[in-house]
């Protein structure tokens, strides 16, 4: 069973928009900051050369415009939002930041309020399609009289209406709008209201890192901190710096950036190596495949995976019951870390990735030994305008071969339980193996209310916070469905298919330990 119902939360994505524009271009003058060096008080410069001229063009003021901008160069370099209430230059605390081995200081997903439109929370509206009609049967069904007919077209009262969405479902002509703020509607775990102003707030208590809110909201109001900055330094500084890459990576910079020039385009940017998380992905997949045969149903109802952090988080926050379920393997991310952490010492860690709330994990006190560092695939596409690297330059080299397709099948919603499934049966062929999926925090949370009530004993359950699995997730640069088919086609090109025949599975129980 595959729940696959993304809403709303997909309409932006892959489009390239003004504020997909203005985000890419502060990660490339961040890291163009980094890479120059010296006197980093002439960040104060950068809002005049992001939005440039006498003319606002986005908003009603380019002083704003250049103020927000100030702002998203702070969170990039990962520095707080200034006070509103008194002044600060852009650059305060910069130099504070300019060191290689500096953790985010929370909270990661930030609002900044004079960005914020303060959108109207959840509502419906009549529009000028309403035509009057004989049956009105928007008023009919309205279950608190909220509708009524004013000069013979239907209007709703603000203050009775209930949201429940019955007078838009019956309407025959559709005149009847849900409006609702972009940001609410994309996060699953209802983490979004209103302040005093109607701007938009975070309770940090429930939020999860998921970064939907993020490209969701259609005026680039929020935004997550970054370590573009810190990963600059350490590479200046003269570190091994070892790059893991989750498998999304395929297609993510261009049809020029192949996965046989992507080794080389990133030692161009200073990285020592390049390793595919999707090798502890592998890992991840035995270790979970074995404790699923292991405690279902002897121990435990049901196993749910562990390797989408904002999906396990969510669990634990909102159905503490069930946490003992949820699979304590170590993530891809970790497992891949710490192999090269055994392998290399001394050497520094970043994982590039989709995901902003990998940001989050790796910032927790028993991660951060294993990952130093991590990028977005964005924020990792700023490092290469910046250095100026150009993909159609550079000669194909041997491509990364050792992840299996089961590993690089994690991308996308339902490889994870589909590869762990593979790999139960292999070990015992007997066996069957139940499946439930769920992708997008609502759906998740509809998945887990049902396997409380006992609906999935002896499932697999597979949560994935983004619609559509990592590929979806707040920090990639292509369209989801052009993601899917380019890690579809990179999984088909792998030597082996079962993450049992990963030669790193005699390492496992090292990593662990």
């Amino acid at each position: 069973m595959t729940r696959d119902k993304t809403g709303r939360s997909c309409k932006m994505r892959g489009i390239y928009t003004s504020v997909t524009d203005i985000r890419r271009k502060v990660f490339t003058e961040v890291a163009r900051l980094a890479y120059e060096g010296g006197d980093y008080s002439r960040i104060e410069g950068l809002p005049y050369k992001i939005v440039h001229g006498e003319t606002a063009q986005y908003r009603d003021s380019i002083f704003l415009e250049r103020a927000i901008v100030g702002e998203r160069l702070r969170l990039a370099i990962g520095l707080p939002l200034r006070p509103m209430d008194e002044h600060a230059p852009v650059s305060m605390g910069i130099n504070q930041s300019a060191v290689a081995e500096k953790y985010y200081d929370p909270p990661l997903v930030n609002i900044i309020k004079f960005a914020c439109n303060a959108c109207p929370e959840k509502q419906y509206r009549v529009t000028d399609c309403c035509q009057g009609c004989l049956a009105h049967p928007c008023k009919e069904v309205c279950p608190r009289d909220a509708v009524s007919i004013v000069h013979g077209k239907s209007v709703i009262d603000q203050e009775k209406c209930i949201k429940c969405g019955r007078c838009a479902e019956v309407c025959p002509y559709g005149a009847i709008l849900k409006l609702e703020r972009p940001c609410a509607s994309a996060c699953g775990m209802d983490a979004i209201s209103s302040d005093e102003h109607g701007r938009a707030v975070i309770d940090y208590d429930k939020c999860v890192s998921c970064g939907m809110c993020i490209v969701n909201c259609p005026f680039g109001a929020i935004s997550d901190k970054g370590q573009i900055f810190q990963v600059i330094q350490s590479i200046k500084k003269g570190d091994r710096v070892i790059a893991i890459v989750a498998p999304a990576f395929v297609g993510q910079f261009g049809p020029a950036m192949t996965p046989e020039k992507f080794t080389a385009a990133m030692k161009q940017l200073g990285f020592d190596s390049v390793v595919e998380v999707a090798i502890g992905a592998d890992l991840c997949t035995i270790e979970e495949a074995k404790d699923f045969m292991r405690a279902v149903p002897e121990e435990q109802p049901f196993m749910a995976t562990s390797c989408c952090p904002s999906w396990s988080v969510m669990a634990k926050k909102l159905f503490p019951t069930l946490a003992p379920y949820i699979s304590m393997a170590l993530t891809p991310m970790v497992l891949t870390a710490r192999l090269q952490k055994k392998e290399h010492k001394g050497c520094k860690i970043v994982f590039v990735g989709p995901c902003s709330a990998k940001k989050l994990e790796a910032s927790r006190r028993t991660i951060r030994s294993d990952v130093d560092f991590v990028l977005t695939f964005e924020e990792l596409m700023g490092m290469f305008v910046a250095k100026g690297v150009k993909f159609g330059d550079i000669k194909e080299e041997k491509p990364l071969q050792e992840a299996t397709a089961a590993g690089r099948g994690f991308a996308v919603s339902g490889g994870v339980a589909q590869a762990v499934s593979d790999a139960i049966k292999r070990l015992d062929p007997e066996r069957e193996v139940k499946i439930a999926s769920a992708q997008g925090l609502r759906e998740c949370r509809k998945l887990l209310m049902l396997a409380k009530a006992g609906k999935y004993d002896g499932f697999l359950l597979e949560g994935m916070a983004c619609p559509g699995g990592c590929v979806a997730g707040a920090g990639t640069l292509q369209p989801v469905a052009k993601s899917s088919a380019a890690v579809t086609k990179y999984k088909g090109e792998a030597p082996e298919k079962n993450a049992l025949d990963s030669k790193y599975e005699i390492t496992l129980s090292l990593l662990n330990d």
